[in-house]
């Protein structure tokens, strides 16, 4: 077998640090990297911004060469990504201090083999950062000291293996792309054929506007005192695409709960719609509610209407457009409750309803589960991507290549 070593990381850099606090100018100067530039795997320069480097000169170590591996280095949910700088700048180039440049030590590696060795690591360094929630950082003794990395003394080893991940990675990669295609083409079928319904009426559709159909409500304008537990207090945010999530929903006291429950109380089969930032996601009351609403529109669907009917017909893509063009406000958009009870519809009869809720049920249900077939094929691709990174770094790569692909491209 091929000799390895293992060595910590900041045995084989000759630099492991951040970058320069940027003195931000609009033209001139160098381009400095942040972290929105690192991002799977990649480097975008255009969302670098300029630095002056005539009022802050910049330590020519900082300006990043080829085989550097930028880190995000602050921050949760960016601390931990990486990318190599795998082709010349096309002008001088840093990163701020949000990023940590780490370079190999000269001639120790073949340039791509330590871009996937620090790929290879990279889940273990996003969960390194020290700090409070959300002020997370990842110290340059962390990086430098704690991670171990092994790789092959043979720079010709370390390439015939950088081959091997390339070709099986372009397999994976295309495997990716063309199951997120599919992912998307599900959700669009179901998507085109709930727009066709609405858009293209059938004989017998009577038009209303929906306060003439509905009794339309809407929730509590007031901002109760919340508690550790008590009665949920459903918000606009609690309303997802597939339906109420009470996962971080606030609590109010009995007292409040009943105040709010005299002009809006929620009851089973009841269509609620957020009328704030995110404008939709209607959702039908399927069970017994123990909550009250704030902010949300409330319509009570009367006897001889599907409820089903106005949530498909709310979640159609006109409709939703239509809103959202003509929502109210600057930073906050919403729409009013005198705007819902005007909003125009179209009604078929009731047996009609029925018959385009079935369908439309029968289609949404075929496209989740290919939604939820392709996710399960998206995760599985960046699994088998891990690991065939962990065998390669444990030198197991000699007879991996084409079972790999077989079972990426399956």
């Amino acid at each position: 077998m091929m000799s390895w070593k293992e060595d910590s990381l900041g045995d084989v850099c000759e630099l492991i640090n951040r970058g320069v606090a940027p003195k931000y100018i609009e033209e001139g100067g160098v381009a400095v990297l942040n972290q929105k530039c690192i991002r799977d795997h990649s480097i975008n320069p255009s969302l670098a911004r300029r630095h002056d480097s005539a009022a802050k000169k910049v330590n020519p170590d900082r300006y990043i060469k080829v085989g550097d591996v930028l880190v995000n280095s602050t921050g949760t949910g960016t601390l931990g990504r990486v990318a190599q700088v795998r082709q010349e700048p096309n002008e001088p180039t840093t990163v701020d201090t949000h990023v940590t440049i780490v370079r190999p030590q000269p001639g120790k590696f073949f340039n791509d083999f330590f871009g996937y060795m620090m790929i290879k690591i990279e889940e273990e360094i996003a969960t390194s950062g020290e700090g409070a929630s959300g002020q997370t950082e990842l110290a340059r003794s962390v990086l430098a000291e704690k991670f171990r990395v092994s790789y092959p003394d043979s720079l010709p080893e370390q390439k015939r293996i950088v081959d091997i991940l390339d070709e099986a990675f372009a397999g994976i990669d295309a495997a990716i792309a063309n199951t997120e295609k599919n992912h998307a083409n599900a959700r669009e079928l179901f998507e085109s054929y709930l727009n066709a319904v609405f858009t293209q009426k059938g004989d017998g559709w009577v038009e209303k506007t929906l306060g003439e159909v509905y009794d339309v409500r809407d929730g509590t304008h007031d901002s109760p005192k919340y508690h550790s537990e008590g009665f949920p207090l459903v918000t606009s945010k609690n309303l997802k695409r597939d339906g109420l999530n009470l996962e971080k929903v606030q609590y109010i006291s009995e007292s409040d709960y009943l105040k709010i429950n005299e002009r809006s109380a929620v009851s089973v089969g009841d269509v609620l719609l957020a009328m704030i930032g995110t404008i939709g996601n209607p959702t039908v009351v399927e069970v017994e509610p123990s909550f009250s609403i704030k902010n949300v529109a409330l319509f009570k669907v009367p006897q001889g209407q599907n409820s089903h009917f106005l949530k498909y017909y709310l979640q159609s893509g006109f409709v939703v457009s239509k809103m959202k063009k003509e929502a109210k406000g600057t930073t906050q958009k919403f729409v009013g409750l005198g705007y819902l009870r005007s909003f125009p519809i179209f009604v078929p009869s009731l047996s009609d309803q029925n018959k385009i809720v079935s369908r439309l049920d029968d289609i949404c249900t075929e496209s989740n589960n290919l939604e939820s077939l392709y996710k399960k094929k998206l995760t599985a691709l960046a699994e088998l991507k891990q690991s065939i990174l962990q065998k390669a770094f444990a030198g197991e790569l000699t007879t991996l290549l084409e079972n790999a692909i077989d079972e990426a491209v399956a």
